[in-house]
């Protein structure tokens, strides 16, 4: 948490009960864990790289609880992958996905085809479960028994449950978005979340808790399947293009130019006067086909591009961590940095990655819907409204006003 420089609603909602709340966050991935769980959270768990055993760190606990311990004993990552890959329902029956044989999906180490059945049972380490529908299974499973151990709901005061099924980002980057695996992954996905309220009916009660679903990020569609769509669509080569630069500069001005390289943004040589290393880069990455914009980041306001996507930069940025330089690729153009033409990825201002849904559900909760602009920053401020709390210190959502009773 050493890295979050903001509070979270959960933190708020710890404080506002002089610590009384328990807050708990849950996900595959640390940082899906740790960051909605913030500072003041009694426990963040997360699955290791190796053995599929969820873990913590010595920020929340010096040792794993018993009931933890017992959980990782049963060997259940192993077990999940175990009994292979095939899909829930027939084949002819996924008609959102493009046929199972095609050149848009990537392989699993240690496969020959792309197609199902997968043989998860050789997988050879047990945390690759993430990368399977499998991954979202576990982690409710271990949801479960955090919610009965933790006794939350039932401990007299609001409790928070910070939970991230991070397996659809793992299948959707080695997939795609058009394949039959996603959408197998959501159909068990949807299936898992129906057992997971039945289950907060029974612990916690009926109308005794209030559940928000979001996500983090859209995708795009894998661009070679585009272009076989014509539509336009491409790569660019990350890793080529700054080792590309480098090499020029290295002439010109005698070192490297460019740092890092990565997340649309450019990290320039600091012993470089910084003018001239980012009017260098800047001339370079003019003549790169696959790129729209090249910004400087401190000054976006004083750019040529649609005020949407300064506002998005801006709300990015951060001086003391972000590159001196932002470049946005083509809609629909994605950056592969091992030459990838599989699966897919995310990170632009596109809508495609930045629609994402928000269903709010339970205790407080209005039936309805809305079809006005929403963001990702007002689920904080909404949720501090239905609990009167403090919205966090660094919020700048709005409450979603139609959504609470």
């Amino acid at each position: 948490p050493k890295n979050l420089l903001t509070t979270t609603i959960a933190d708020e909602l710890r404080l506002s009960t002089n610590n009384k709340s328990t807050t708990i966050g849950i996900a595959l991935k640390d940082r899906g864990s740790i960051l909605p769980a913030g500072h003041t959270a009694n426990a963040a768990y997360w699955m290791d790289d190796s053995l599929g055993y969820w873990v913590t760190s010595t920020y929340y606990m010096n040792a794993l609880p018993t009931w933890v311990s017992a959980f990782n004993a049963k060997e259940k990552a192993r077990n999940y992958l175990s009994a292979n890959w095939n899909t829930l329902k027939p084949m002819e029956t996924y008609t959102n996905s493009t046929a199972d044989k095609n050149n848009f999906e990537g392989l699993y180490k240690g496969e020959k085809t792309n197609e199902f059945p997968h043989q998860t049972s050789s997988f050879t380490k047990a945390s690759d479960v993430k990368r399977t529908p499998f991954g979202n299974d576990i982690t409710l499973d271990f949801t479960k028994e955090a919610i009965k151990n933790y006794k939350l709901g039932k401990n007299g005061v609001t409790d928070f449950l910070a939970i991230s099924l991070s397996s659809t980002d793992y299948v959707g980057h080695q997939f795609g978005i058009n394949a039959i695996e996603i959408e197998d992954t959501y159909l068990r996905l949807d299936a898992l979340v129906a057992d997971f309220l039945s289950t907060l009916d029974k612990e916690i009660g009926k109308g005794n808790y209030t559940l928000f679903l979001t996500a983090d990020h859209g995708a795009a569609h894998n661009p070679t399947f585009l272009i076989d769509q014509k539509v336009a669509a491409g790569y660019l080569n990350g890793a080529a293009l700054k080792k590309s630069i480098n090499e020029k500069a290295k002439a010109s001005l005698g070192k490297n130019v460019i740092m890092d390289m990565g997340d649309n943004m450019i990290w320039l040589n600091d012993s470089l006067d910084e003018k001239l290393a980012m009017a260098f880069v800047k001339n370079e990455l003019a003549t790169v086909e696959e790129i729209q914009y090249v910004i400087e980041s401190k000054n976006v306001n004083n750019e040529t591009l649609p005020q949407t996507i300064k506002t998005l930069i801006n709300n990015g940025y951060n001086a003391k961590r972000s590159g001196q330089l932002f470049y946005i690729l083509k809609p629909a153009y994605i950056e592969s940095y091992n030459n990838s033409t599989t699966g897919t990825t995310h990170g632009t201002w596109n809508p495609y990655d930045t629609h994402i849904p928000l269903i709010w559900f339970g205790n407080g909760i209005k039936k309805g819907k809305t079809l006005q602009t929403v963001h990702m920053t007002d689920i904080a401020s909404t949720l501090a409204n239905l609990l009167q709390i403090q919205v966090p210190n660094g919020n700048v959502g709005t409450c979603i006003s139609e959504v609470l009773k």
